[in-house]
């Protein structure tokens, strides 16, 4: 290339600074487990939920979050979420975290919209070679850029919340096996656990002797790669961390992990 740049060479803006961007987390596991109380008692926390799932006032009645965590209208279509999110990218707010319950809940809206956007309602079509999943790739990463821009431009965490499934597995070392996976198309899970900065699987601890399984009260949250689930985290987290016995000290479990990790 013999035309000069109009711009500094990219060569003269190479840094070895590292900087700080809020976190991405998409934290999974069985429903009841203490997903949602968790979320909801992070400080500075909004909700996002869906017309299917809403238990935000149950666990308000029951003290399970505080009373007053702010809790975004029901996104009950594809473009009702989109206009919550550019909301909370463009108009004035205190918040500093977005919980979104739950990521099966926004797959679901995306795959209706492009139903009804490419295929005239028709789930049969969009069924048709698994084709409306690949047109639905392309939606999803508009959310996560949607999101994005959020930890960008208005320095916003971001918390997915997601179901589990027992799905099996195809091992391409060996034998088959069971394993928990994301309530979620396998192409939108993977398109998800790539993007967040951790996958947090939610569990109770169980232990198993003579056959007989054991335990099944204390919760723990598995941050990093088992053969029994995802999990991941770029964040230097334990491989386990104790939830305790209610949501604000699942929080704080986690939150002093975070902490204790960017410490060391």
């Amino acid at each position: 290339m013999n035309a000069k740049s109009t711009s500094a060479s990219p060569l003269s803006r190479i840094t070895t600074k590292s900087t700080t961007r809020p976190s991405a987390m998409f934290i999974m596991g069985p429903p009841g487990i203490g997903k949602s109380t968790l979320a909801g008692n992070i400080p500075g926390i909004v909700v996002q939920p869906f017309g299917r799932e809403d238990t935000w006032s149950l666990l308000k009645q029951v003290d399970a979050v505080p009373a007053d965590l702010p809790v975004l209208p029901r996104a009950k279509t594809w473009l009702e979420l989109a206009i919550n999110l550019e909301a909370l990218r463009c108009e004035e707010h205190d918040y500093t975290s977005v919980a979104i319950d739950t990521a099966t809940c926004a797959e679901t809206l995306c795959h209706e919209h492009v139903t009804d956007s490419q295929y005239a309602g028709s789930w049969e079509q969009f069924m048709a070679y698994h084709r409306g999943y690949d047109i639905s790739l392309a939606e999803w990463s508009e959310l996560l850029d949607k999101l994005d821009a959020l930890r960008d431009e208005r320095s916003m965490s971001i918390i997915l919340l997601g179901h589990t499934k027992v799905a099996p597995y195809k091992n391409p070392e060996g034998e088959d096996y069971d394993r928990f996976q994301p309530d979620l198309h396998k192409k939108t899970a993977a398109a998800l656990t790539r993007w967040a900065d951790a996958v947090l699987f939610a569990n109770f601890y169980t232990e198993v002797e003579d056959g007989k399984g054991k335990g099944g009260k204390s919760r723990v949250l598995y941050t990093q790669y088992s053969p029994a689930y995802d999990a991941k985290n770029r964040l230097g987290l334990p491989v386990e961390i104790d939830m305790g016995s209610s949501g604000a000290e699942a929080w704080n479990n986690l939150k002093s992990a975070i902490k204790e990790a960017r410490n060391a």
